[in-house]
């Protein structure tokens, strides 16, 4: 009877505000759930895909085997995985965590990205940092949806989360319509870890964690400002990969 009272609250909060899919919106049956329609459309990156960046190959050319980009212009970070292509689902995800407020979710995403590499959250070891926002987003929006996805992505983990380990700098331009090479040189310098954190870094695995990657410019600036500050190699993991037929 106890137990039944207890309980009635949260059957009575359903009614009212029903779990809804987070891409689409419709009702589903429990929170932080994708409806049908929206998971048969979410497109999952799994292998094959380029060692370095993990964007999947529409062939299999091997497990070490890189895609151009990379050939040409080797990244700073050791290897980067996502979960999920980016694409309609996906965007309307992210735009209900970004600018809908819909905090909870990060929640999925962060389970989404748990299947990725789970090795790589087996060592106590390692830090998970999330990409800093800038100043005045973080301002206006209240909130890091990177550092909520990583606090989700942690769960369970012995890694430790450490969003003071790195910081934004300098303000960068938004990066919409911008090329590859534009990309970086609007966050080239833009991160630095703190002189107090240093130590912290020095040997560790940091695994890096944002939302989108796009070219993979903010997570090598990242990159680049942590190992110079000692880490013995970067990761990123991130949920959503722009794709070519994205």
């Amino acid at each position: 009877m106890i137990a039944a009272l207890h309980r009635w609250p949260a059957a009575a909060l359903a009614l009212v505000l029903p779990p809804r899919c987070p891409s689409c919106g419709v009702i589903v049956d429990g929170d932080d759930q994708l409806c049908t329609a929206c998971w048969r459309d979410m497109r999952f990156i799994t292998r094959p895909h380029c060692a370095a960046c993990g964007i999947p190959f529409a062939h299999d050319p091997g497990e070490a085997a890189l895609c151009g980009a990379c050939l040409a212009d080797p990244p700073l970070f050791a290897a980067a995985r996502a979960a999920v292509a980016y694409d309609a689902v996906a965007r309307r995800m992210l735009m209900r965590l970004k600018h809908g407020r819909r905090t909870h979710v990060a929640r999925l995403m962060g389970r989404q990205m748990r299947r990725l590499e789970p090795g790589w959250l087996e060592d106590a070891e390692s830090l998970i940092v999330p990409v800093p926002l800038a100043r005045w987003r973080l301002w206006a929006r209240g909130y890091n949806q990177a550092l909520l996805i990583a606090r989700s992505l942690a769960e369970g983990s012995p890694a430790r989360v450490v969003p003071e380990l790195l910081r934004r700098v300098r303000e960068t331009a938004l990066s919409g319509g911008l090329s590859r090479k534009e990309r970086a040189r609007n966050v080239k310098g833009a991160f630095r870890v703190p002189a107090r954190q240093r130590l912290r870094v020095k040997g560790r695995t940091v695994l890096l964690v944002d939302d989108v990657c796009t070219t993979g410019a903010t997570a090598n600036a990242c990159a680049a400002a942590l190992l110079k500050a000692g880490a013995r190699e970067v990761r990123l993991l991130s949920w959503a990969r722009v794709v070519m037929e994205s």
